[in-house]
C-alpha cells in the first residue's frame, strides 16, 4: 500500500512576497495562504531565496507544507520567459551567481527607468527605494508604488497600464540568460523547473514547439497552466503539448499582496502533481507541518 503524503489540501504554487515583488513579508504570505484554506503553497520571489528562512519558520506554526521555490527571469529573443524552479539547492554556485546577475541587471535598468520618467514627473530614486525591503529584487513594480505613493496614478495596475508601459518609451530591458539556459542551471541545483504563466499572449505568441522541445530534452518538468493571465485559446495549446511532451500541469495564483488582484488560491494544483514534483526535487525539501 502506497505510504500517505505528507501533505494535504489545496495546493498553490506561485507566490510572491515583499522579498521581490510582492506587498507582504513572506511569514504574512504563508499565513494569508493557510488563512485560505490552502495545505500548500510554494513561495517564489523573483530571483531570489531570500524569503525560505523566514517562510519555513511560519509555515512550521501555521501547519501548512510549503515548497521553496523562486521565479527565475529568462528571456527569449524579445520575449520574456519566466521558470517556477522548486525544490533546488539554494546554495548552488553556478545558479547563485546567474541569479545575482539578473538582480544587479534589475536594479541598474530600474534606475535609468527611474532617470527617465523623473524627466516628465516628478520621481526620485529615494521615493522607489521607500518602497522596497532591505535586500529586495528591485524591479518595476517598486516604481510603480513609488508612482501611486507620489500620487501619479491610483494604483500599481494603472502604473502598469499607463506611465510603465512599454509604449511610453520609459521601458528598459535587464538581463535575463536564455530558457534552456536557466533550465539547466536549476536541474544541475537539484531543482524542478516549470513554466510560468506561459500563454499570456495567446497560442500564437507561445514558446514554439521545437524551442520548448529543446526545454523539454534539458529537463523541464511541467506548464503552470491553470493562471488567471492564460488565455483559453493557450490553455488548449498547453494542453496538447503538456501531452505530446509528457509534462505536468500546474495550476496556481501568482498571489502579490495588495500589488495584484490575484488571490491565494484562485487556481491550484492536483495532489499527483505536486506530488511529482516532491518527488523530483533533490535540491532541498519541503517543509511539512508537524505529523
Amino acid at each position: 500500500m502506497p505510504a500517505r503524503p505528507l501533505f494535504s489540501g489545496p495546493a498553490d504554487l506561485h507566490s510572491h512576497s515583499r522579498v521581490s515583488d510582492g506587498t507582504q513579508s513572506p511569514s504574512r504570505v504563508i499565513r494569508e495562504a493557510a488563512a485560505a484554506g490552502l495545505g500548500v503553497v510554494a513561495l517564489t520571489d523573483h530571483d531570489s531565496t531570500a524569503g525560505w528562512q523566514e517562510a519555513s519558520v511560519a509555515a512550521t506554526e501555521v501547519g501548512i507544507t510549503l515548497i521553496p521555490g523562486m521565479e527565475f527571469s529568462a528571456r527569449l529573443g524579445y520575449k520574456s520567459v519566466h521558470l517556477l524552479a522548486y525544490l533546488f539547492d539554494p546554495d548552488n554556485g553556478d545558479l547563485n551567481t546567474e541569479t545575482a546577475r539578473i538582480r544587479e541587471s534589475r536594479l541598474r535598468r530600474a534606475e535609468s527607468i527611474v532617470q527617465k520618467i523623473a524627466a516628465d514627473y516628478s520621481l526620485s530614486w529615494d521615493d522607489v527605494v521607500a518602497q522596497t525591503t532591505p535586500g529586495a529584487t528591485v524591479g518595476r513594480p517598486h516604481i510603480a508604488d513609488a508612482l501611486v505613493a507620489r500620487g501619479h496614478v491610483p494604483t500599481r495596475s494603472e502604473a502598469f497600464a499607463g506611465i510603465l508601459h512599454p509604449r511610453t518609451g520609459y521601458y528598459l530591458p535587464h538581463y535575463a540568460p536564455d530558457p534552456l539556459k536557466a533550465v539547466r542551471l536549476v536541474k544541475a541545483a537539484g531543482g524542478v523547473p516549470v513554466i510560468a504563466h506561459p500563454a499570456t499572449r495567446g497560442r500564437d505568441a507561445m514558446i514554439s514547439e521545437r524551442e520548448l522541445g529543446q526545454l523539454v530534452d534539458a529537463g523541464l518538468f511541467g506548464l503552470e497552466i491553470d493562471h488567471r493571465e492564460n488565455t483559453e485559446d493557450g490553455k488548449v495549446r498547453l494542453r496538447e503539448l503538456a501531452e505530446r511532451f509528457d509534462l505536468v500541469l500546474t495550476g496556481s495564483s501568482d498571489y502579490h499582496g495588495d500589488g495584484k488582484p490575484n488571490r491565494l488560491g484562485e487556481n491550484t494544483t492536483p495532489d499527483a502533481v505536486v506530488q511529482a514534483i516532491i518527488d523530483a526535487g533533490t535540491g532541498s525539501q519541503p517543509v511539512y507541518p508537524a505529523r
